[in-house]
């Protein structure tokens, strides 16, 4: 259901079938339709990235951070798309990793964003989750900051590693998964990858502006952006993506049939956010974020940005103003309501 309401938005959007409102000069008319604010649509998307990039600098810290990428064996990536419900306790597993390690090897809290993300270049189902993590953290006894701190490549892989290996045994010993594979097979194939050396990347010392320009292509938009597209006919879908092995773009090419299901698999289930915060950053613990941000801005609060309408994105972002006709005369809405 949720696929097929974020495809119909998608279509109409940017139509009459959405409504428009209607804005008009002495000489010149202007139709300006309603857009959709679908997370599958490159347009609503996109600004929606801005708005939620600008709102976030704001209220992180200026201090150090670490882009995380925690990563799993592909032999488990069929087991979270058969199972989507699983899929949503993953940012959880990871945050909790970071704050144990924070916590137990530094004695802090830190603040911690972690994004769900699912699809790899060639749009194949990859699910693993990106993180951003203070380099440092507030201490709770002493209640000062602490930065910058040491992240332990190591040691964070072998508890990831042992963090959803213990969250997909459980999994299958209270029968909540769905699949083709018999208990005992899954037990095998989960105890196989427990011995494997899974790949972490940790990119220490990142600006948080770094990360949110970065992680903003995924949380917010389809995972194939409009100018990629090569090709799109009756039969088939062609579009380019950077190989990292070649160092060179290729073509990726899909039937419709085999497009629509991939793209199908990354529509975000009702209600679900597509990222989550934790630490210092989670909801339970205002009283102990602003202690921490007054310590570091110095006492002086930053206050949250207004999102920006249409016509502010529009001024902002691309430098002109839609309601000046081409002889410079403002225009105004005469039908229509605000949207």
């Amino acid at each position: 259901m949720v696929v097929s309401e974020n495809f119909e938005k998608v279509v109409k959007c940017g139509t009459p079938a959405l409504g428009c409102e209607t804005y008009a000069s002495s000489t010149e008319t202007l139709n300006v339709y309603h857009r959709c604010r679908s997370r599958m649509c490159p347009s609503c998307g996109h600004r929606a990235t801005l708005n939620w990039q600008r709102e976030q600098w704001t209220q992180l810290p200026d201090v150090p951070y670490a882009a995380i990428t925690l990563t799993m064996p592909n032999v488990f990536w069929p087991i979270f798309r058969r199972n989507r419900h699983l899929l949503h306790d993953l940012p959880a597993l990871a945050a909790e990793v970071l704050k144990t390690y924070m916590q137990r090897w530094h004695g802090v809290v830190p603040c911690i964003i972690a994004v769900p993300h699912t699809f790899g270049r060639h749009m194949n189902f990859n699910c693993h989750v990106h993180v951003l993590i203070s380099a440092g953290g507030l201490d709770e006894h002493s209640n000062r900051w602490v930065s910058p701190v040491t992240l332990d490549l190591e040691t964070i892989r072998s508890r990831w590693r042992d963090a959803v290996v213990t969250f997909l045994r459980t999994s299958v010993r209270w029968s909540i998964l769905s699949g083709a594979h018999a208990p005992s097979r899954l037990y095998r194939t989960i105890e196989s990858q427990s011995r494997r050396r899974w790949i972490v990347h940790i990119d220490p010392l990142k600006s948080k502006t770094h990360f949110l320009q970065y992680v903003g292509r995924y949380v917010r938009r389809p995972p194939v952006a409009e100018h990629r597209f090569v090709r799109i006919t009756s039969t088939e879908v062609v579009f380019w993506t950077k190989d990292l092995r070649l160092k060179r773009r290729v073509l990726t090419r899909y039937s419709v049939r085999e497009f629509i299901s991939a793209l199908s698999d990354q529509v975000g289930d009702k209600y679900q956010h597509a990222m989550r915060y934790f630490g210092l950053l989670s909801p339970r613990k205002t009283n102990l974020r602003k202690s921490a941000l007054s310590q570091l801005r110095g006492g002086v609060p930053r206050s949250r940005p207004h999102k920006l309408g249409w016509r502010e994105a529009i001024i902002r972002y691309f430098g002109r103003d839609p309601l000046i006709d081409t002889r410079g005369e403002m225009m105004v809405r005469i039908l229509g309501h605000a949207h």
